[in-house]
């Protein structure tokens, strides 16, 4: 008997050893399968509850079960569940009051990273009103054009963001929108403070009543995200994706004793404890981490490599950090910072904000964004398709239907529209939602969602981001709208016209901003001028770094203009004949770009 259990338990061991060398990921897939069946059997059931259960009320049954537990922790402070719930209803009735805020009315919240985010949030949320989610880095002509997109009539902003209101507060008053200042005095006529009539609300609950009408299809949030407009588009966040985007982080092992490190800009979800750190410091980054016993950090690509570039310490593998999620993370900074700063899980994503299609890197595996699986597929269909880059049109056959990129290749990715995966699009913008619907891809009739990115399928069927195409780069971790640059460069007077494009840049992610001009005839070229133009109205990572002066812009036959070439020539002096010039924040000008100001650029003694 004991040699027949000896075979049958050796034959199985050998039996798991081929399996795991035919499957090496078969373990993840599955872990990482059923975890996204058991959150969606969950999705399913919140959809049918009746009233329905939103973010909010998980947040309230949360702080009902712990209210002492400790939600956020905020330069040296802890916030509590309690605190927060009754902080929220606090605000929430202080808006009731003071805005006449009812069910469904849009607010814009133009915050920092600070506590006051989540509970103004949260007491939007008790109110039945859509928060849209300002990027603080806007200004000017962008920032006022976002309150058309989502219809908001009142703006809740930090104190700290004074100045930049005060900017647009004319035009605002003119729109009839009414402003809040997290603020307990304000001399400014025209904004309101906000914090004296929140001391002096009541923090008893709020009726659920006030909120009746909202089921998972209603609108949860407005995020902006920049697009071949140029303008900021408001992507219309439901409930439905909010509970989505809230699963990522049970999807990649993340569980309530667990407390998150945020440093970029807020979007979270309940049920995790969060440290909360009003902006990104590379040299406190692991104090902080020791410091609160922090287990996951979020991450872009520009954090990791800001960390690696830090001076060593012989503490640095001394935390207890096992997860990191985000994206944009280069290969090599990527295995830097997995050898240097210890075992650390990193869960790469990828997604669009307003996209129906998302993929996780749940292996760890260097360099990817994703691994298709079946379960995946068959919930939200996607594929990837040949693209033309000069023309920057997908190829279509005879039939006029999209070609499938073979395996390796790579292809747009897109996600086939359905009732489980739908595309919502822009709010106040269907020109724009329209673009990004794509029609008669594998059959006459279907519908796709263009995500605009270009991936590959590797043999082992991992994903890997390839790079943007049309009008949008990436620097800095956020979207960079050429065509938004152009408009605000040809508003220079020795500027006639401007092709925008992001360049790469060794040791950087993303790409950074660049413009090809032709200058008005008989007119030099402005430095100072188109340095304060830039300046005034364009955020520090959307405003150009590198100029090109030619006679001529390169068109396409339909008189789109050429980009490819100038992306690939890039910035070298060296290689280029046409006039090149930097933007030197030092000298607060733009001065012609030297061989020498290259090799400095290259050997990061200058800093972008």
């Amino acid at each position: 008997m004991f040699i027949w259990f000896t075979v049958v338990t050796g034959l199985a061991i050998l039996s798991l050893s081929f399996l795991k060398t035919l499957f090496p990921y078969l373990s993840e897939d599955c872990t990482y399968i059923l975890r996204s069946i058991k959150l969606g059997i969950r999705l399913v059931k919140y959809k049918k509850i009746k009233p329905f259960y939103s973010l909010l009320d998980c947040f309230l049954d949360a702080a009902r079960r712990h209210p002492s537990k400790t939600f956020v922790k905020f330069e040296g402070r802890d916030y509590s569940y309690g605190e927060v719930d009754k902080q929220s209803s606090r605000t929430a009735r202080a808006l009731q009051a003071a805005a006449a805020l009812k069910e469904g009315d849009p607010v814009a919240l133009f915050l920092a990273n600070e506590p006051s985010f989540i509970w103004t949030w949260l007491a939007l949320a008790k109110l039945g009103c859509p928060a849209a989610l300002l990027n603080f880095n806007i200004r000017s002509k962008s920032l006022l054009h976002c309150f058309s997109c989502c219809g908001a009539k009142v703006i809740i902003a930090s104190a700290e963001l004074q100045d930049a209101v005060e900017e647009v507060l004319p035009t605002l008053r003119e729109q009839g929108i009414t402003v809040f200042l997290l603020s307990e005095t304000c001399s400014v006529q025209g904004i309101n403070t906000l914090l004296d009539k929140i001391s002096l609300a009541s923090d008893e609950p709020l009726s659920k009543d006030l909120r009746a009408n909202v089921n998972i299809r209603s609108t949860a949030l407005y995020i902006y995200t920049s697009g071949t407009t140029g303008l900021p588009k408001a992507a219309v966040v439901t409930h439905e994706r909010v509970w989505a985007a809230s699963f990522i982080q049970a999807a990649c092992g993340i569980t309530a004793d667990d407390i998150f490190y945020i440093n970029l800009p807020l979007y979270h979800s309940a049920g995790v404890r969060v440290f909360l750190h009003s902006k990104f410091s590379a040299s406190q980054f692991w104090d902080d981490c020791r410091k609160y016993d922090v287990t996951v950090m979020q991450y872009i690509g520009e954090t990791m490599r800001y960390l690696c570039n830090s001076p060593k310490k012989d503490s640095e593998k001394n935390h207890k950090v096992r997860v990191a999620i985000g994206n944009g993370v280069r290969t090599d900074i990527w295995s830097e910072f997995v050898n240097r700063f210890g075992n650390i899980q990193v869960r790469e994503l990828y997604a669009a904000t307003e996209g129906n299609i998302g993929f996780i890197n749940y292996t760890s595996k260097i360099g990817a964004v994703g691994r298709v699986n079946f379960v995946h597929r068959f919930f939200f269909p996607y594929t990837l398709i040949k693209f033309d880059i000069e023309k920057e049109e997908p190829v279509r056959n005879s039939e006029g239907l999209c070609i499938e990129a073979a395996r390796g290749e790579t292809g747009l990715l897109v996600g086939k529209v359905t009732q489980r995966s739908p595309f919502v699009g822009y709010a106040g913008n269907k020109q724009q939602t329209e673009k990004k619907r794509l029609r008669d891809v594998l059959k006459k009739g279907d519908l796709y969602f263009n995500t605009g990115d270009l991936l590959r399928f590797d043999e082992e069927n991992f994903v890997y981001f390839q790079d943007r195409v049309g009008d949008t780069f990436r620097w800095k971790g956020e979207n960079v709208a050429t065509s938004e640059v152009a408009d605000i460069l040809t508003m220079v007077p020795c500027i006639l016209e401007a092709n925008v494009y992001g360049v790469k840049v060794e040791g950087h992610e993303g790409r950074i901003g660049m413009a090809a001009v032709i200058l008005t005839e008989g007119e030099d070229f402005d430095c100072s001028g188109t340095y304060k133009q830039v300046v005034s109205y364009l955020p520090a990572y959307a405003r150009p770094r590198f100029i090109r002066i030619q006679a001529c812009l390169e068109m396409t036959g339909t008189f789109k203009m050429k980009k490819v070439r100038l992306v690939e020539e890039g910035f070298n002096p060296a290689l280029i004949q046409d006039p090149l010039y930097f933007l030197d924040p030092e000298q607060k000008t733009y001065v012609p770009l030297t061989e020498e100001i290259y090799r400095a650029i290259a050997s990061r003694e200058i800093k972008l």
